[in-house]
């Protein structure tokens, strides 16, 4: 456990869902707050945060602040099996969720009011989930996600979690991680730069991979 101005790291765990989720959003827009765009916020989290800490092949880790009542105000969120974790989120967490956002995306209270251009993205992409390309996965089998909240941000949190992360891979016998970012972050980049990450050569856009 890290403790740092009374803020700490520890496992991630399902009652954490909404928080990631909230997480998920506030930093939804190139590392912005993608409030704007939805009119059903959950959607980012459901595709990208809720799962990891609902399926087995999943693993996280969250920054708490008890200042803030306990508040989870960070993650990182992974798998040290990809391919596992594509096959669990397809089996046991898309149909849930594509059964409450039913396709073709329409909004799911009043089927005659459009939908955001965001909301319907977001049920599109949980209808039809994306895989990991073949080479990221010959890169490496794990990967992570994470976020953390601006006020928390260039404080050495994201070194911290990163590190938390890298030893649970460590600890299953892996030596490389790769991620994935919104291009227009440039922030985002210039941290996992500093960080050691480079860009994967013939990945998509964004994809970024570590040796460790």
């Amino acid at each position: 456990m890290s403790d740092t101005g009374g803020v700490y790291v520890r496992e991630a765990r399902a009652s954490d869902s909404a928080a990631l989720s909230r997480i998920c959003l506030l930093t939804g827009d190139a590392g912005q707050s993608a409030e704007h765009l939805h009119e059903f916020g959950e959607l980012i989290g459901l595709m990208y945060a809720e799962p990891y800490v609902h399926l087995p092949a999943g693993f996280g880790f969250v920054m708490v602040d008890p200042s803030k009542s306990d508040a989870v105000v960070g993650y990182i969120l992974g798998t040290a099996d990809t391919r596992l974790f594509e096959q669990q989120a397809s089996e046991s967490w898309f149909p849930e969720v594509q059964r409450r956002y039913p396709y073709p995306p329409r909004h799911p209270q009043d089927p005659d009011r459009p939908l955001r251009p965001a909301d319907e993205r977001y049920i599109r992409t949980i209808h039809n989930p994306p895989r990991a390309s073949d080479m990221q996965i010959a890169f490496s089998p794990a990967h992570l996600h994470i976020d953390i909240l601006p006020e928390y941000q260039r404080q050495g949190w994201g070194g911290r979690l990163m590190a938390r992360a890298v030893e649970y891979l460590k600890e299953r016998g892996l030596d490389r991680v790769w991620l994935g970012l919104d291009p227009r972050n440039e922030n985002a980049k210039k941290f996992y730069l500093k960080l050691g990450f480079e860009n994967l050569e013939g990945a998509p856009d964004g994809v970024m991979g570590l040796e460790f």
